[in-house]
């Protein structure tokens, strides 16, 4: 790695450690890493929110 883009590396991977095994999370026969628990739950509040919000021009201006 040269010696500009070493910091950076550095710097972005700080946040978030990757070199660890994952944790999973076991219900009976289910299981299930808490990283796929998150997306899951982040695809489901987009989703919510899809069916929620209200498109900003879907209204005629008649009415």
């Amino acid at each position: 790695m040269s010696a500009v883009t070493e910091p950076v590396g550095r710097l972005l991977a700080a946040p978030i450690d990757l070199n660890h095994p994952g944790t999973y999370l076991h219900w009976g026969v289910i299981q299930l890493s808490v990283a796929n628990l998150v997306v899951i739950g982040l695809m489901v509040l987009v989703f919510l929110a899809a069916l929620l919000l209200p498109f900003p021009k879907g209204r005629d201006r008649d009415e």
